[in-house]
């Protein structure tokens, strides 16, 4: 099973990318970094500059059937930097209209809000953006971990770095029943 995260040039936060990055190796399953640019992602650690990535695949040379599953990492920047990009939003937008499932945690319900995706789910996410998802359409809640089966996909949402271990057992889990569903 191959997972893609998706993220911008600059503005990753590190911990994110790199402990789900992890958890789909420890898994037995192949990540996959995908961003709007080739060459190397700069993560962050808050606001400090922390390592950098290699990038596997372009956002436009990515194919969703190539993929059983979608993990958008957070950062305040990375998230806005992708819903500035029509073609990391439609890449996104793409995994929802495949019914596949979609992990974001922290500041990424930004790049979902933008997909427009939201509306008619529960999610939970960094606190500064409930009112962002409410405007949305979405409903947005204060838990740990959030999987919402509303729509053609499953979307799970998480709030902050504290929450990784939940969220990435909980998305691995979710991505392996899609696969055996399918």
């Amino acid at each position: 099973m191959q997972i893609a995260f998706l993220v911008a040039p600059k503005g990753v936060e590190q911990i994110e990318l790199t402990e789900s990055w992890q958890a789909v190796i420890d898994s037995g399953e192949t990540p996959h970094l995908i961003s709007t640019r080739s060459g190397r992602i700069q993560a962050f650690d808050h606001l400090e500059k922390a390592e950098t990535f290699p990038v596997d695949r372009t956002v436009d040379a990515a194919k969703v059937s190539d993929y059983a599953g979608l993990v958008l990492p957070g950062g305040l920047a990375n998230p806005d930097a992708l819903r500035m990009d029509k073609t990391a939003v439609k890449f996104v937008r793409d995994f929802f209209d495949a019914g596949k499932p979609v992990a974001a945690i922290c500041h990424a319900p930004w790049t979902l809000i933008e997909a427009d995706v939201v509306r008619g789910r529960t999610l939970t996410s960094f606190p500064s953006l409930q009112t962002d998802i409410r405007n949305a359409g979405g409903t947005w809640v204060d838990e740990q971990v959030k999987v919402c089966t509303a729509g053609p996909s499953t979307l799970i949402t998480s709030r902050r770095p504290g929450d990784l271990e939940a969220f990435c057992s909980t998305f691995l889990s979710e991505f392996s029943q899609a696969v055996q569903r399918a």
